[in-house]
C-alpha cells in the first residue's frame, strides 16, 4: 500500500498546519527546515535542516517525493525549474510563483487580464518616483517589488521631501510605485487549483490589519455587495487559471465601495494564508487540507462554510512567556473557541497562534469578535487578562 510523500520547503507555521491533514489522509510529510526548532519540526517524523537558496540542497531533499509544495515563496525560481528539468513534480511551477515572488511582474499580469489594480509605475530614480506622484498625486505608496511581507518592504510617500529622503531605497533595479488607495477595508479572496484546472473558492473574507501584520479575519465579509464579493471572487479564480497556479492562492484585496469594480488587487500569496486560517473549523474543508488535495491533482473538497460567521484572532508575543499557563484560564472562558499554537517561542510582536471561533444561531460579528478577542487575550498577557476582563 502507497500512500503519497509530499515534501514542503519551509518549516514555518503553515508547514506545521499542514501535517495533520497530511496525517488524517495517510500522506507521509516532510519538511526543509531552516534550523532544528523552526515551528514545523516537531511536527512531522522527517525534518532535516537545509538551506532552500542552495540547488543541491533541494536536489537532497527532492529524493523519494511524489510532490515538492513551499511554506513560503522565496525558493529562487531557477532552482525550481532546474529540479522541474530534472524530474521533480513541483507544485506551484515557477512561472506561478513569481506573481508572488514579484510585485511588478504580478501587476504588469494583472493588467494584461484587465482585472482592477491601482495606478502604478515601475521606478528606477527618486525623480522619476516624484515624477509619478506628481502625475497621479501625493501620497503614494513605495514597494520594493521582492521579499516584502507583513508590512515590510513598504514605505509611504507624502510628497516630493519625502521621495528624496527614499534615495536609500534606489540603486538595485527598479522598485514598484502604486497609488494610495481609499479603500475602506481590506478583504481577501482564497481559491484552490489543481494542475488538471479543478478550482474552488472560499468566501470572501474581511481581513483587519494592524501595523501591517493581520490582526482579525472576518468570515465571510459582513455588509458585502454581493456583485462585488461575485466578482472578487471570480477575480482570483480568473487569476489562479490565468497564471497556473496549483494549490492555495490568496488574494488580498482592497475595498473600493462606488469606484470602479468595487475593488482592487493588492496582493497574491501562492500558498495558504494568514486571511484562511478560519478555514480550520469554519469550513468543510480547511486550506490546508485543500493545499495538499491541489498540489497531488486529486479532487478538490467542499469549500462551504459550518455556520453563518467565524472569526479568526491572532495572538502575538506579549508579556506571557508561558503560553500553557494560561490554556486552562483560556479554554475555560470560551469552550466553543479552537486555540492554535505554532510552537514558536515568545517575541514581541511575533506570531505565535491565532483562534478560530464558528457563530452559534444568531449570533453577530461583534459577540463572535469579543469571544475570540477574550482567549486571545488571556494566552497572549496570561491570566491576569481574565481577571481584567471580569473587574
Amino acid at each position: 500500500m502507497m500512500f503519497p510523500v509530499i515534501g514542503v520547503v519551509g518549516g514555518g507555521q503553515l508547514a506545521r498546519m499542514m501535517a495533520p491533514e497530511a496525517l488524517n489522509l495517510g500522506f507521509e510529510l516532510r519538511i526543509l527546515a531552516e534550523a532544528p526548532d523552526v515551528s514545523a519540526a516537531s511536527s512531522v517524523a522527517t525534518a532535516p535542516v537545509g538551506d532552500y537558496k542552495d540547488l543541491d540542497t533541494l536536489r537532497e531533499f527532492a529524493r523519494g517525493l511524489d510532490v515538492m509544495t513551499f511554506d513560503h515563496e522565496h525558493v529562487p525560481n531557477a532552482h525550481l525549474q532546474t529540479l522541474i528539468d530534472e524530474g521533480v513534480n513541483v507544485q506551484p511551477r515557477p512561472s506561478a510563483l513569481i506573481h508572488a515572488q514579484d510585485k511588478l511582474v504580478m501587476r504588469k499580469a494583472i493588467a494584461e487580464l484587465g482585472l482592477p489594480n491601482p495606478e502604478w509605475d515601475a521606478v528606477s530614480t527618486v525623480e522619476e518616483l516624484v515624477a509619478f506622484g506628481e502625475r497621479i498625486g501625493f501620497p503614494i505608496v513605495l514597494k520594493t517589488p521582492r521579499g516584502g511581507y507583513d508590512g515590510k518592504g513598504v514605505r509611504m510617500i507624502e510628497d516630493a521631501a519625502a521621495a528624496a529622503a527614499a534615495s536609500d531605497w534606489f540603486g538595485n533595479g527598479d522598485l514598484l510605485a502604486e497609488a494610495k488607495v481609499p479603500f475602506t477595508r481590506e478583504l481577501s479572496a482564497m481559491v484552490g487549483r489543481t494542475p488538471s484546472g479543478e478550482a474552488r473558492g472560499w468566501d470572501v473574507v474581511h481581513t483587519i490589519q494592524v501595523d501591517g501584520v493581520c490582526d482579525e479575519v472576518i468570515a465571510p465579509a459582513q455588509d458585502l455587495d454581493p456583485e462585488v464579493a461575485a466578482a472578487a471572487s471570480a477575480a482570483a479564480l480568473r487569476i489562479a487559471e490565468a497564471f497556473g497556479v496549483t494549490g492555495v492562492m490568496a488574494a488580498e484585496l482592497f475595498e473600493t465601495p462606488g469606484l470602479g469594480a468595487g475593488f482592487v488587487i493588492n496582493e497574491l500569496a501562492m500558498r495558504p494564508h494568514n486571511t484562511g486560517h478560519w478555514t480550520m473549523n469554519g469550513s468543510v474543508t480547511s486550506q490546508f487540507e485543500q493545499h495538499l488535495r491541489a498540489v497531488l491533482d486529486l479532487p478538490l473538497g467542499d469549500t462551504s462554510a459550518l455556520g453563518e460567521l467565524c472569526v479568526m484572532k491572532n495572538y502575538l508575543g506579549g508579556s506571557n512567556q508561558d503560553l500553557f499557563s494560561a490554556f486552562a484560564a483560556a479554554l475555560a472562558a470560551e469552550p466553543r473557541v479552537k486555540v492554535h499554537a505554532y510552537g514558536k517561542s515568545v517575541r514581541p510582536g511575533r506570531k505565535i497562534g491565532h483562534v478560530n471561533v464558528v457563530a452559534e444561531p444568531g449570533e453577530g460579528s461583534a459577540s463572535l469578535r469579543d469571544r475570540a478577542n477574550r482567549v486571545a487575550s488571556i494566552i497572549r498577557d496570561g491570566v491576569d487578562a481574565l481577571n481584567e476582563g471580569k473587574n
